[in-house]
């Protein structure tokens, strides 16, 4: 930890948050600046005509996020309408727009009605022997000129490396320290590749944090090549970052970057009141179902939150535990999202305690001997392929009925495997 850093003791009333953060942490005090309109826009399925745009862009604004990235308006001519389209609507959200360090982007795109632009310029080897070609002086020499220019106009302005991670360090911290003293309002950090893994980006934002004006933010921009983006937002927001960028489903190019959902979940655990006073938690799914469908893909099974397995429950210990208290096997509460539990029971891994809670929301009153011998059942059947709940809800129901009518022959009857069944059991192999 460097020396100017000391930890404090964290006021989070979550179990979740670290027990002690650097002084300089902001866990518990971030914004998000939500991309999709900008890098969603680079993902390989994507496009959005005038309409669908508008509507996302009130959909991001109705769940609370607080910046809206857009394209360049230097982009294409649909894209300059579109932009003067959206920063006229009079949403809540910042409108930004996302520019090429250069003049001509930066006249265009100061006429359209943003509230700030995102500069941005490679700073790699990479970038600048194989890009624009340009040397650090003339970056800086440019950046100036943009910057002053955007200033000029009482427009915010955020000033941004691009491939931040594969940069040379004296390169990157004079090229930021410049433009601090142009009076930016962020600088911005780019793992362009998604190479970089939570302790780099902790140390470079920690190290930033300590050559910046105090009053300067610094906004991080996470690709998620090698899985880490998610990680990545973290990491930085604990060493001093102030704004992530996100994407709905993390959708952009390649593969895209910080989910916001997974931003809300990660950040939910370390301190949810403050993530529930910010954003419209229980519209999040509704939300992703609309990226999802724009874009022709579905909303993955492991998604955080939304995922149709996020809140699922199989294991017989498992559902054991969550019906005594959610929190033995739930870090999120689904209710909070609008989310709902659900515990699957038809299968060979099912346990009895799960059984009887479903017979108990179905009505049934059944002894605990005869949920067992349900149970034994179902696991039975399950060895050959998966029980339905309607599969699972008829067997509790003809049980419940033949035990009221007194007809033990019946029930004896109903716990046998029918002979196709005992059929294509599996066989035990010989050694």
């Amino acid at each position: 930890m460097p020396p100017h850093a000391s930890p404090i003791a964290n006021v989070s009333s979550s179990p979740y948050a670290p027990k002690y953060t650097d002084s300089l942490s902001r866990l518990t005090n971030w914004s998000i600046i939500e991309s999709t309109l900008r890098e969603g826009e680079q993902f390989a399925n994507a496009f959005f005509d005038t309409a669908k745009k508008i509507e996302i862009a009130k959909a991001l604004d109705d769940f609370g996020v607080e910046y809206i990235e857009l394209t360049s308006p230097a982009a294409s001519e649909q894209s300059r309408l579109d932009c003067i389209a959206i920063a006229n609507l009079g949403l809540k959200a910042k409108i930004l727009t996302h520019v090429r360090c250069h003049m001509d982007d930066a006249r265009i795109a100061c006429e359209t009605g943003v509230d700030g632009l995102d500069v941005v310029i490679g700073t790699s080897s990479y970038l600048r022997e194989f890009s624009h070609g340009k040397d650090m002086e003339r970056i800086i020499k440019d950046a100036t000129e943009v910057i002053n220019y955007v200033k000029s106009k009482g427009l915010e302005v955020r000033f941004s490396s691009e491939d931040s991670f594969r940069s040379d360090l004296v390169d990157l911290l004079n090229l930021y320290k410049a433009v601090d003293q142009l009076g930016v309002n962020r600088v911005g950090i780019a793992d362009t590749v998604g190479c970089a893994n939570p302790r780099q980006v902790y140390d470079l934002v920690k190290t930033l944090r300590s050559v910046l004006k105090p009053t300067t933010d610094i906004e991080c921009h996470f690709h998620n090549d090698t899985g880490c983006a998610t990680a990545n937002a973290y990491a930085a927001l604990e060493a001093g970052a102030t704004h992530i960028d996100t994407s709905v489903l993390g959708i952009g190019e390649r593969n895209g970057i910080t989910p916001i959902g997974n931003l809300i979940a990660r950040m939910f655990t370390v301190d949810p009141d403050y993530v529930a006073s910010k954003y419209q938690l229980h519209k999040l799914r509704d939300l992703e179902n609309l990226i999802a469908d724009a874009v022709e893909i579905q909303v993955p099974f492991n998604n955080c939150i939304t995922g149709y397995c996020a809140f699922t429950h199989k294991a017989g210990i498992h559902a054991k535990a969550i019906l005594n208290n959610p929190a033995t096997y739930e870090i999120l509460k689904p209710e909070v999202f609008g989310m709902t539990r659900y515990v699957s029971i038809g299968h060979r891994l099912t346990g009895w305690n799960a059984v009887k809670n479903r017979a108990e929301q179905l009505g049934l009153a059944l002894s605990d001997d005869d949920l067992k011998a349900i149970t034994g059942k179902i696991k039975k059947l399950a060895d050959i392929k998966n029980q339905s709940m309607e599969d699972v809800d008829g067997l509790l129901r003809n049980f419940h009925a033949y035990k009221v009518a007194g007809d033990h022959s019946a029930i004896e009857q109903l716990l046998v495997l029918p002979d196709e069944v005992i059929a294509a059991a599996p066989k035990a192999v010989a050694a």
